[in-house]
């Protein structure tokens, strides 16, 4: 058990380090309370202060429908529909809209209108960090830079006649505000990256370790087809014998998946691999080797070669792209019909002058238009209860080290369409 998980461990160690920069999160932490809280805060915070402002510590620029804009903003955030689907990419780009308006803009405007007193340059400063606090360091530079960008426009546009904004001492402070807003995202953002490579060879580590009881499982079915043998006339033979079969069936099943895990764990580590594979015999030893749950699975798979084609990448890492995706289909076959007629899961090899492809298409339940952007992302899944999440990312980066890709057609309830794209090996071409 110990030498499985030093194996693991140097393995993970060995491999070599190809990690991307993570996808943007606009929203980070998203959770519908989270963006509740945040409008309630704006709804309530704006008459507040343009109170406290306006006719307590009374500064030079006020504006009593700018405040009710920027109020209203924020009653926007707390609609139940915004909070339903944080996922989608139109409610997304609407929030991170509404907090670049809300922050970097707004509180700039108010900065330069007020002449850069010092309530609005601590303000300032203050936004600043929380505005990297609220979405990716890189959405969060960027916005910073365009509000500051657009509102100095807007200022000179409008106001010509306002006297000179600040010094060296406010451009000190802001820039000190700004560097130390960057480093806590790059820190924060490091830190995601990390917790997502130590879950990957965690699960890298325990699918070794699983290998185990099952060798066990193994040879407890192998020793029950032995007896059968000895004793064919036993009464209970038959049913021992199916047993064994049963027995060593779910063990196929469970090494199947740890090496789904294996290959999951190397998620942000694939090396390019140069090796000639054949999609036709890749195709069939896939289909031929998969541990079906019944034989109905199995008879409604049809392979179809169109025309074969070579192609350079690892023959393992393919088995389990392709393993991946037969695996998604037949799930959704059953969340659609149990019946598995045939063909209801069709792989079809063919190819262009340059490219070939492998398409999975499947009459099952489909995926809805609003989950198509977000499948390919780490620990995304639709199917919450089960599903980890890395099984269709892990796909994503296998194509990306043979030089394809990976495309999705789907419609809710109308089936799925997987077609892996890769570019021909030069003796193909």
């Amino acid at each position: 058990m110990h030498k499985l998980r030093r194996a693991a461990q140097a393995w993970m160690q060995r491999a070599p380090r190809r990690q991307t920069l993570a996808p943007l999160e606009p929203i980070l932490h998203a959770s519908p309370w989270r963006v509740r809280l945040l409008g309630l805060t704006i709804l309530l915070g704006h008459p507040v202060f343009g109170w406290i402002w306006s006719r307590w510590l009374v500064q030079p620029y006020e504006n009593g429908w700018l405040r009710g804009l920027m109020a209203l903003l924020g009653a926007v955030l707390m609609l139940p529909a915004l909070g339903r689907n944080l996922s989608s990419e139109r409610t997304q780009l609407l929030i991170s809209l509404i907090i670049w308006i809300e922050l970097p803009v707004f509180f700039s405007w108010m900065y330069l209108c007020n002449a850069g007193s010092a309530a609005w340059l601590a303000s300032a400063c203050v936004v600043t960090a929380f505005y990297y606090h609220l979405t990716e360091w890189r959405i969060a530079t960027a916005g910073m830079v365009g509000g500051a960008l657009l509102t100095g426009a807007l200022f000179a546009w409008l106001m010509p006649a306002d006297p000179h904004v600040g010094g060296t001492v406010d451009a000190v402070l802001i820039l000190f505000s700004w560097s130390c807003s960057i480093l806590l995202g790059l820190s924060s953002a490091n830190l995601r990256r990390e917790h997502l490579a130590h879950t990957l060879t965690t699960m890298g580590i325990m699918a070794h370790e699983l290998r185990t009881p099952l060798s066990t499982a193994a040879l407890i079915g192998d020793a029950i087809g032995l007896e059968v043998q000895r004793q064919p006339a036993h009464p209970r033979a038959a049913k021992l014998e199916q047993l064994g079969q049963r027995l060593h069936t779910l063990v196929r099943a469970m090494n199947h998946q740890i090496d789904t895990q294996i290959a999951n764990a190397k998620l942000l580590q694939l090396p390019r691999h140069t090796e000639a594979v054949a999609a036709a015999a890749l195709v069939q030893e896939v289909t031929a080797a998969y541990p079906y749950a019944s034989s109905r699975q199995r008879e409604c798979v049809q392979v179809v070669i169109l025309a074969d084609f070579v192609f350079q990448g690892s023959p393992t890492q393919f088995a389990q792209l392709l393993g991946n995706l037969i695996k998604n289909a037949l799930h959704a076959l059953t969340a659609a019909d149990s019946s598995y007629p045939v063909g209801a899961l069709r792989i079809e090899v063919d190819h262009g002058r340059t490219q070939g492809w492998i398409r999975v298409a499947d009459n099952g339940i489909g995926i809805a238009p609003a989950l198509l952007p977000h499948i390919f992302k780490p620990f995304f899944s639709s199917r919450r209860s089960t599903g980890h999440g890395l099984g269709l990312a892990f796909c994503q980066q296998v194509a990306r080290s043979a030089g394809g890709s990976i495309q999705v057609k789907s419609e809710h309830a109308m089936g799925a369409v997987f077609m892996v794209v890769v570019p021909l090996a030069l003796a193909d071409h």
